[in-house]
C-alpha cells in the first residue's frame, strides 16, 4: 500500500513572522479540487516520490501511457483505485507523442498531436477526468482559467460535456492570435469564454482575486490553470518518456521548455527531483525576461504590464509557478510578485539556465531551423530551441537535449507563411476550425464587475 502523500501551501511562512510552523496539509483531492490554498499560495506536496533508473529505463519502446501510469500512481496511488487511475491515463491520451532527431543528439519533443494541437492537452484532460472523478455528486465544480493562448482551449475541450463542471476561460482580447480565439470562443456547451480588455496578467489576477473572496467561496470556484497541483502532475510525465525512450543507462539530459507562467518547466524540476537524470533545465522566456534577469542579478522585479510578443502563450510578467519554483528552493515569493525569502541562488543557478529571446532572434531561429533542417517551429518552440542555443553555445559540449515544440505550427499560419513561404498543414483536430462559429462575453479588468458576474451567472449545485 502506498502512503497517502499530502499537499502544503508555498505561502505557509507567511501567516505570521513570529510562528513558523508550516499551516495544515491537505489530501490532493482537497488541492484538486480546491486549485489555490486558502492563504492565496499554490499547493505543493510533502514528499516527492522516488523512481529508480531500472523503471524508468525499461519504459523505453513502451507506450506513452506506461509512462504516465508509472508517474502518476508514485503520487495518486493511494488515492484511487489503480484501475480507476488506468482507465483515466488511457482515456487522456490517445494521441501521438512524437520524438523528432534534429541533428546528432538534439531532440525536438512534438506536444502538439492532441485535440487542440497544444502541449496544455497532456495536462488538462487528465485533469478533467481526475475532476470528475473526485468531485462531490450534487455539487458544480465551476471551473475558472486565465489563458495566455493554448492553456483556455486546451481545457476547454478536455472539460467539454463533462458532467457537473462548468468552464469559464478568461484571455487577453487582444493577444491571442486568431486561430486561438477561434478555438476558444467556439467550444461551446458548458464552457464559456470572457474576452478581457487587458493583459493576461489582469486575467490571472481576475481568477486570484475570486478564489481569495471569501464572497465567493460557496461558489465551489477551481481553477485549470498551472496554479492547480493536478495541472502540474500530468506535465511530469514527458519528461520521463523522452528520457526513457532516447537515454543509454548513464546518460544526463538536457530539457529546453519556453517558459511563461512555469507550470511546464515546473513539471521538469519536480522530474528531476523524482530521479530523472536532468543534468540542466534550460527555461528561455520572450521578453518578458523577470526570471533570466533574477538568475543574473539575484533581484526578483515583476514586468507590469507584460510585453506582448510573437510568442504570446509565454507573454507573462509574473509567472504563479514561480512561487513553487522559489520554494522548492528555499525561497518564498508572493501573488504581488513580493520576495519574502530569496531562495538558493546558487543552487538553481547549477540546475537551471534561463534567458531571454526576442522576437527577432525568434524568427530567424524559425527560418534557421528550416533552412537548415527542415524543422517547422512555431514561435513558442523556437524560443525552447534558441535557449537552447544559447546553453550550448556557452556549455561548450553537447550531450543528450531535447527541446520541446509546445503548439502546432498551423496555429500560427500567418507567421510561418511570411517567415517560411508556406502554409503549415492543419493537423486532423483543427480541420473544422473555420467552420465554427461562437462568441465570447466581453469583460473589464474591474474586479468588481467580474465578481458581481460571477455572483448573477454561476451554479452551485446541479
Amino acid at each position: 500500500m502506498r502512503e497517502k502523500i499530502l499537499y502544503y501551501s508555498s505561502n505557509r511562512y507567511l501567516s505570521s513572522a513570529e510562528d513558523k510552523k508550516p499551516a495544515h496539509s491537505v489530501p490532493f483531492r482537497e488541492a484538486l479540487l480546491v486549485g489555490q490554498a486558502p492563504d492565496e499560495g499554490l499547493y505543493m506536496p510533502e514528499k516527492i516520490p522516488r523512481l529508480s533508473l531500472s523503471d524508468i529505463h525499461a519504459l523505453k519502446g513502451r507506450p506513452y501511457t506506461e509512462a504516465a501510469l508509472l508517474v502518476a500512481e508514485a503520487y495518486l496511488g493511494a488515492d484511487l483505485p489503480l484501475e480507476t487511475l488506468t482507465a483515466v491515463i488511457a482515456s487522456s491520451y490517445n494521441y501521438e507523442v512524437p520524438l523528432e532527431r534534429v541533428v546528432d543528439r538534439l531532440y525536438v519533443l512534438r506536444l502538439d498531436r492532441g485535440p487542440t494541437a497544444s502541449f496544455k492537452d497532456f495536462a488538462a484532460r487528465m485533469m478533467a477526468r481526475l475532476m470528475s472523478y473526485f468531485r462531490d455528486p450534487g455539487k458544480r465544480l465551476n471551473v475558472l482559467v486565465a489563458t495566455s493562448g493554448d492553456t483556455g482551449s486546451a481545457v476547454g475541450e478536455a472539460f467539454k460535456g463533462v458532467a457537473g463542471i462548468d468552464v469559464y476561460i478568461l484571455y487577453p482580447r487582444d493577444e491571442v492570435s486568431g486561430r486561438q480565439k477561434k478555438q476558444l470562443d467556439t467550444i461551446g456547451g458548458n464552457v464559456r469564454t470572457l474576452s478581457v480588455e487587458g493583459k493576461f496578467d489582469d486575467c490571472q489576477d481576475l481568477v486570484k482575486q475570486a478564489f481569495a473572496d471569501p464572497d465567493l467561496a460557496g461558489l465551489n470556484l477551481n481553477s485549470a490553470n498551472s496554479i492547480n497541483f493536478g495541472r502540474i502532475l500530468p506535465q511530469m510525465i514527458y519528461y520521463v518518456y523522452a528520457y526513457a525512450q532516447l537515454a543509454e543507462p548513464g546518460d544526463e539530459i538536457v530539457f529546453s521548455v519556453p517558459s511563461g507562467n512555469f507550470g511546464d518547466a515546473l513539471g521538469c524540476e519536480y522530474a528531476r527531483r523524482m530521479g530523472l537524470p536532468v543534468s540542466r533545465l534550460v527555461m528561455p522566456t520572450n521578453e518578458n525576461n523577470e526570471f533570466p534577469r533574477f538568475l543574473e542579478t539575484g533581484i526578483y522585479e515583476k514586468i507590469s504590464p507584460s510585453r506582448a510578443c510573437l510568442s504570446n502563450a509565454m507573454n507573462v510578467g509574473h509567472p504563479s509557478n514561480l512561487a513553487r519554483l522559489f520554494e522548492l528552493y528555499g525561497g518564498t515569493v508572493d501573488r504581488t510578485g513580493f520576495v519574502h525569502r530569496v531562495p538558493d541562488l546558487e543552487t538553481m543557478r547549477k540546475n537551471i539556465f534561463s534567458v531571454a529571446v526576442s522576437d527577432e532572434e525568434t524568427r530567424q531561429t524559425i527560418r534557421r531551423a528550416y533552412e537548415q533542417y527542415g524543422l517547422i517551429l512555431e514561435p513558442h518552440g523556437a524560443v525552447g530551441w534558441r535557449g537552447l542555443e544559447h546553453y550550448l553555445e556557452q556549455a561548450g559540449k553537447s550531450s543528450l537535449c531535447v527541446s520541446l515544440e509546445t503548439a502546432h505550427p498551423a496555429k500560427f499560419p500567418e507567421e510561418i507563411e511570411s517567415l517560411l513561404g508556406i502554409s503549415p498543414e492543419l493537423p486532423a483536430s483543427m480541420q473544422d476550425i473555420d467552420r465554427r462559429s461562437g462568441e465570447p462575453l466581453p469583460m473589464t479588468v474591474d474586479y468588481e464587475i467580474f465578481r458581481q458576474f460571477l455572483i448573477t451567472t454561476l451554479k452551485a449545485t446541479d
